[in-house]
């Protein structure tokens, strides 16, 4: 397994890290022990960033990885979360999973999930999360304070400018790389580690392989293979988040921490062209469609509804809330001026798509309607 640095800390971290969301039930329950031995298992590999946050796995996952701590093979760093606003409940939280962990603190303790700069400012607030966090810290509950987000990369660029924390995770990979690519060279940049989360796209990847097999250059054996080769193989990034839970998996995923190999340059250039012109128009995330006269966040639209093109409409729905927090009620705001398709270098047909989630919505709100009569 090959190890970066992160950041400034001086702790040296593999770069293939374990994604604590995708635990295995069965019969709707977790088998504590089975589970523990795929994260044992992936430390005896090499691994030994782990990352949680309560609530994963229906809030079982900090307890398996508790189970799994008592009898680790090697050394390994957790990472855990709070998105909490109030200073009171993140303390609440970072105890009830130091306790869950059986740990005497943390390594790399998440305010979670920033999604706009404005969020951003509510967590810095005084009584936020933030100094508690910095309190925990004084007291050794927690060493290194960092921060998850789904910004764009400008705004990623000016939360690390206030020198606040000392890493980042975020969701970046090769199908939304144009996105955060700003954000994660100013991260370095400036310090600090870089946690790349959700590489395979959330699974999607390896999922819809024959989607994407122009994403393998001639020496790589799945698209899987080809999107961890991307990442792993860009020196600002410190490790890579994969979501692992069986043993197979995980033998899978740590082959791309083994040997890297560089990512040749006019292959990057190769897919983003093709994710411009191909794939049925998926975004890319550039944001040349922003500043509609309406306000309407059309590049988060654009992004959520690729899910739609590739798996469902309810995955639009999911990332609208869980990444980007913004309504999809929003979409009914259009005038169809058609500013953003003049700018748009895919030729989207966003108005389009925006009158198509519209009518999404209605459907929603009378299906509510239809099971309250």
């Amino acid at each position: 397994m090959q190890y970066r640095q992160y950041g400034k800390t001086g702790k040296k971290i593999s770069v293939i890290g374990f994604g604590g969301m995708r635990f295995v039930a069965e019969n709707g329950k977790y088998d504590y022990d089975k589970c523990a031995g795929v994260v044992q298992k992936a430390n005896a590999c090499g691994v030994n960033y782990f990352d949680t946050a309560p609530g994963y796995c229906a809030d079982n996952s900090e307890q398996i990885f508790g189970r799994a701590f008592q009898k680790m093979p090697g050394q390994f760093y957790v990472s855990t979360k709070s998105g909490a606003l109030e200073g009171a409940v993140v303390r609440e939280q970072l105890e009830r999973s130091l306790k869950r962990f059986n740990l005497k603190k943390i390594n790399f303790f998440n305010i979670w999930s920033i999604k706009t700069l404005a969020d951003y400012k509510e967590r810095m607030k005084k009584g936020g999360s933030y100094e508690a966090a910095v309190q925990a810290k004084k007291e050794g509950l927690i060493e290194h304070i960092v921060f998850s987000t789904h910004c764009t990369g400008e705004e990623i660029e000016l939360i690390v400018k206030d020198d606040v924390f000392e890493g980042v995770t975020l969701g970046y990979n090769i199908l939304n790389f144009p996105f955060r690519q700003k954000g994660i060279k100013a991260a370095y940049d400036h310090g600090l580690g870089v946690v790349v989360m959700n590489p395979l796209s959330g699974g999607l990847i390896p999922k819809r392989a024959e989607l994407f097999e122009y994403l393998k250059n001639t020496d790589d054996a799945t698209p899987a293979d080809a999107a961890l080769r991307f990442l792993v193989s860009q020196k600002e990034i410190t490790t890579n988040i994969c979501g692992m839970g069986t043993v197979a998996e995980v033998l899978e995923n740590v082959k791309a921490g083994e040997k890297i190999k560089d990512f040749p340059e006019s292959k990057k250039l190769e897919i983003q062209g093709k994710l411009s012109i191909g794939m049925d128009k998926l975004c890319t995330g550039c944001r040349y469609c922003e500043f509609c006269p309406q306000e309407i966040e059309v590049s988060k639209h654009m992004l959520a509804y690729n899910q739609t093109i590739l798996e469902s409409k309810e995955n639009y729905f999911g990332q609208m809330k869980w990444h980007w927090d913004v309504a999809p009620e929003q979409a009914d705001l259009c005038t169809e001026c058609g500013v953003c398709e003049e700018k748009c270098t895919q030729h989207i047909n966003i108005i389009e798509r925006l009158k198509e989630i519209s009518s999404w919505v209605k459907e929603r709100k009378e299906a509510e309607k239809g099971k309250t009569v």
